[in-house]
């Protein structure tokens, strides 16, 4: 349950423009958010590598529970894509500053899935509550 809950305050924190149109009160929690929105982004693509790897090493539930395990799967490769994108600033200049190849090849990466943040944040929304509700469901 703990995965579904982050990956929806992650979503929430990528899809600003679609909080605010709904809530404009918002905006000053968003605001507050935004100097830590880098490291938070770090610290959850990081979260969501650890998902996959865990999902892969777990391959087992395959056989138990299909459904969890492409939930699980699935809600961890949208956390650390959007992990990723919020806080690429802070991998950029931290883990990929001394190899210049991996950072031109993230700065394309990064290129191409930025203008889909705000779509992928939704996802993330649905992924997200779908991983909590499944939780319940199948109590892995």
């Amino acid at each position: 349950m703990i995965w579904g809950i982050t990956l929806v305050l992650l979503s929430i924190i990528a899809v600003p423009s679609l909080i605010l149109s709904k809530k404009p009160n918002a905006k000053e929690l968003l605001e507050k958010i935004e100097p830590y929105q880098a490291w938070i982004g770090m610290l959850f693509c990081f979260w969501g590598i650890w998902g996959i790897i865990s999902a892969v090493l777990n391959i087992g539930w395959l056989t138990v529970a299909p459904i969890w395990w492409i939930t699980f799967l699935a809600g961890n490769i949208v956390s650390a894509i959007l992990g990723f994108m919020l806080g690429f600033g802070l991998i950029n200049k931290y883990v990929l500053s001394k190899n210049e190849n991996a950072k031109e090849k993230a700065d394309a990466l990064r290129a191409k899935i930025a203008p889909k943040q705000g779509k992928l944040g939704v996802i993330g929304l649905i992924v997200g509550a779908w991983m909590i509700v499944a939780s319940f469901i199948f109590a892995i």
